[in-house]
């Protein structure tokens, strides 16, 4: 995309933005194919959806009561924009007590999958080849991540349920308006607490489901990123999903088409979070290219030098009709 930079009048704007981070991450993206990478995180999750959310109810059911589940329940139906009323949640949530072990661990298996295909996507990003070893081992430290996930989702739900019940009480009780200075206040903290929650379940997503040891600032920048961008998406486009949900033209299909587009969207997000953590700043790729050249030099001194261990297989040889005259003359 050079041929942008020599526009006449936006040819200096393009070139300063082909120098910044957020571009080279989206070189990164566009060199590891993140089109397809987005397809197949949106074709799993779509699959492992409803099974995680049955077995997640099954167990905050089990462990924590009704109350919680309607707790989840809400967090669940603010995380799809749109198309939330048209899911069968109360369904599933009534059901889910029926779930036996076996279709529970078929259920975890079918969770365990889908971490596995996340996980190869983000380590696509890093540029990291597939996770070698163990089939069984591999499956095992699978579920191990999946349940510090469903972990970290619950805690999260806590606290987002905490939190708005708080800001609810707070605003009964102080007798603030909505439509006043006060409501607008508190709209914003309960988007900065929303923004929070998302940024703590991102910190987990970003580093140990891929397995990968991200420079810290880079990882909380980039959950940052996505913690905003994923409120500001379900803000801005859920009258979109919406409006392809209730499309006569998709007929029954509507809802599944505009469930995909939303995790699709998600997953696009993801990945763009996932690449600001793995390319490196002009000030990193510069360090790393002066670290390699004095590793070069180093090595070709040490090979030269037969001093320095390289045994003299490179020693300079006087020229044979030199020699022979030396000898000659002695």
């Amino acid at each position: 995309m050079d041929w942008l930079t020599r526009l006449p009048v936006l040819g200096p704007w393009f070139a300063r933005l082909m120098r910044t981070r957020a571009w080279r991450c989206y070189e990164r993206l566009d060199d590891v194919r993140w089109a397809r990478l987005a397809a197949a995180m949106t074709f799993t999750s779509f699959l492992a959806l409803f099974p995680l959310l049955t077995v997640a109810v099954a167990v905050v059911a089990g462990a924590f009561g009704q109350d919680r589940v309607h707790d989840l329940e809400s967090r669940v139906k603010e995380q799809v924009p749109g198309i939330a009323n048209q899911l069968d949640l109360q369904g599933l949530v009534d059901n889910a007590g029926t779930v036996g072990v076996v279709a529970g661990a078929a259920l975890l298996f079918t969770g365990i999958n889908w971490v596995g295909s996340m996980r190869e996507s983000l380590r696509a990003v890093w540029r990291l080849p597939e996770d070698p070893g163990n089939f069984l081992l591999a499956k095992v430290r699978d579920a191990g991540v999946l349940i510090g996930l469903g972990a970290a989702g619950l805690v999260t739900v806590v606290a987002s349920a905490a939190s708005t019940t708080a800001i609810g009480w707070t605003a009964r009780h102080l007798g603030i308006a909505e439509d006043g200075v006060g409501g607008v206040l508190l709209r914003v903290l309960s988007f900065a607490v929303a923004v929070g929650t998302d940024f703590l379940l991102l910190l987990y997503v970003l580093s140990l489901l891929p397995r990968v040891h991200p420079r810290r600032r880079r990882l909380v920048f980039a959950a940052l990123i996505g913690a905003i961008g994923f409120e500001l998406l379900k803000l801005l486009i859920g009258g979109y999903i919406s409006g392809v949900a209730s499309k006569n033209m998709y007929g029954v299909f509507g809802v599944p088409i505009a469930l995909l587009l939303w995790i699709n969207f998600t997953a696009k997000l993801l990945l763009y979070c996932a690449a600001w953590t793995a390319v490196e700043g002009r000030a990193e790729t510069a360090e790393s290219e002066r670290a390699e050249e004095a590793e070069a030099a180093r090595l070709t001194t040490a090979t030269e030098d037969p001093a320095a261990g390289g045994g003299g297989r490179f020693r300079k040889r006087g020229r044979p009709g030199a020699t022979r005259a030396r000898e000659a003359a002695g």
